[in-house]
């Protein structure tokens, strides 16, 4: 019996090759994870897992219950002749991976071949395959990965129900008896253990590989991660020679390069010596790829290298893009080609195209700032003209009942001009720049508002060194005097403030003038909206402006009701916390 046990467990060798071949097929990977397998699916199991279980059945010992003489393979039975084997195997993982009916039809398959054998138990033992593959099928969990001991149980399990099913269907009941009695114990541990080895080798190799796959997924976004800043700045020679100095640290290569459609931007690793950055790209190896758009393997003799004994084998050169057009490539240097494995080129692969991707991000995020550049500079003129109409049109009206009038108001708005035009050029200013701007504007409408007109200053000291768009403020008190005061005969006051609270520097302009309704004030930054004295486009302005530069915190707030006054009032944030 122990001899038996042991040529049993020896022949579990051709089971280990089965599985490990098993592990190449896609639709074996799908009935270990997959919730639920598809016809056609199901049906490549059950003829798969049925033609394992007929290997099981002909890499079984022969044995002749008279002669008691054991036949190490397989072949036509008779009638004093049984078999041995491990087709259970086949069958029990077939419903225990795929299903009660992947397991039916597998057994199905493995126990007519048994049947047409021949031999005593010919009957029996196919009746009984049929059975283990239902059996296994009822055990089969669509959301659980079957575990070692489970096959091991059910698998043993099985086999013990052939030998029951033996002993009743089986003639004579003597030689079934004897039978039972001398394989019946090695062939259930065997194919028990049969189950449990070939689950474990494929999850084992399956597990492996994903092991690998996920190491390679974390050394892509470890990657990622430390070359994202760099490649901000484009395709540089900084930036490059510090992207290679990053892969060559975290992959197993001679060297890394990096070079645009003319010149090596950086070469780091072996060679550096005579493999130089800043120098014309020499090979036509490096041009075909940037030709063609796509990754080449260089062998030694492609490199042309002229210094002799050079370290660098082989390489592969990876092109880098954006927008599909190539800017230039990657090499990774290696020993030989040898080195040069399908896992490394997936790698490669990879990291060319993580590479492009972030280099078009950069570019992308590029072309973001200057058009965002642009507009605010558009912003910026569309207001200075609208102050300028206004102010030369009350010099127009003074011109003839006040030449003297009219004269202060152009050397006030010549000054006003002056500043103007010294903030328009810039992207931002100081708060005292642009009080210093609105102070000269100011001035011009005291001049035309005589006495109809106060203006009260509450300016917190330190709090002027803050930075905000230029032209921000002005439109503001623009629109205090404009809207606030146009019907005010007397008393006109408007309010400028500036203080820090919380981090942040607020500005406030208030009036005692007609207000607006609760419902135009909500509308008015949300949209440019037209009235009789204008198009309602600066305030609109000043807070498109606003939330580019500092985001939506720093959106106009603006507190207003009808003849009682209007407050807008913006804040940005500080700099330095005092």
């Amino acid at each position: 019996m122990l001899n038996l046990l042991i040529t049993m467990v020896e022949r579990l060798g051709i089971l280990v090759m089965i599985a490990f071949i098993l592990t190449r097929f896609p639709f074996f990977r799908d009935m270990i994870y997959q919730e639920r397998l598809n016809t056609k699916q199901q049906l490549t199991a059950t003829l798969f897992f049925g033609f394992f279980g007929i290997i099981g059945t002909y890499s079984g010992l022969t044995l002749n219950t008279d002669s008691l003489e054991i036949n190490r393979w397989t072949s036509d039975l008779n009638a004093d002749e049984a078999i041995a084997n491990s087709r259970v195997i086949g069958v029990v993982l077939a419903g225990l991976l795929g299903g009660y009916k992947v397991g039916l039809g597998a057994g199905f398959i493995a126990g007519i071949h048994r049947y047409t054998l021949g031999g005593f138990t010919g009957l029996s033992c196919g009746l009984a395959t049929i059975i283990a593959g239902i059996l296994a099928g009822i055990f089969y969990r669509k959301n659980k990965i079957v575990k070692l001991r489970s096959a091991f149980l059910i698998g043993a399990l099985a086999e013990s129900l052939q030998m029951v099913v033996i002993l009743l269907l089986a003639s004579p009941f003597e030689k079934a008896w004897t039978l039972v009695e001398i394989i019946g114990l090695p062939m259930i541990l065997a194919n028990g253990l049969g189950c449990a080895l070939f689950l474990l080798i494929i999850k084992s190799v399956i597990n492996e590989e994903e092991k690998a796959g996920a190491m390679q997924a974390q050394k892509t976004l470890r990657i990622a991660e430390k070359t994202l800043s760099y490649l901000r700045n484009g395709l540089t020679t900084h930036s490059a020679k510090v992207v290679c100095h990053i892969l060559h640290n975290e992959m197993n290569t001679r060297a890394v390069a990096m070079t645009n459609l003319s010149e090596i931007l950086a070469h780091v690793g072996l060679g550096h010596d005579h493999h130089r950055s800043e120098s014309p790209i020499q090979t036509e190896i490096t041009m075909e790829a940037i030709e063609k758009g796509e990754i080449v393997v260089a062998s030694q003799e492609s490199i042309h290298c002229r210094e002799k004994g050079c370290p660098l084998g082989a390489a592969v050169i990876a092109p880098l893009k954006q927008r599909g057009e190539t800017i230039g490539t990657l090499k990774f240097y290696f020993r030989s080609e040898k080195e040069i494995t399908p896992v490394t080129m997936e790698l490669i692969t990879g990291l060319s195209s993580l590479l492009s991707n972030q280099l078009e991000l950069a570019d992308a995020d590029k072309s973001y700032q200057l058009a965002r550049e642009a507009e605010i500079k558009a912003l910026q003129a569309q207001i200075s003209p609208h102050f300028l109409f206004n102010t030369l049109n009350t010099i127009l009206s003074l011109v003839r009942v006040d030449p003297s009038k009219a004269r202060k108001l152009l050397v006030s708005l010549s000054h006003f001009l002056r500043q103007n035009l010294s903030v328009t050029t810039q992207s931002i200013t100081t708060l005292e720049q642009e009080l210093r701007h609105v102070k000269a504007y100011l001035a011009i409408e005291e001049a035309r508002f005589e006495d109809k007109l106060k203006v009260v200053y509450d300016i917190e000291e330190g709090s002027l060194l803050e930075t905000i768009p230029p032209l921000t403020l002005q439109p503001i008190v623009e629109n205090a005097i404009k809207h606030g005061m146009k019907d005010t005969e007397r008393d006109g006051m408007v309010k400028i403030s500036i203080y820090k609270q919380h981090q942040a520097t607020h500005v406030k302009v208030m009036d005692n003038g007609i207000g607006m309704s609760k419902d135009r004030a909500k509308q008015i930054c949300k949209s440019p909206i037209p009235s009789e004295t204008g198009n309602g486009v600066a305030l609109y302005n000043v807070n498109r402006r606003l939330t580019i530069m500092y985001g939506d915190r720093s959106q106009l707030q603006i507190l207003s009701e009808l003849n009682k006054g209007t407050e807008i009032g913006f804040s940005v944030p500080c700099t330095e916390v005092s």
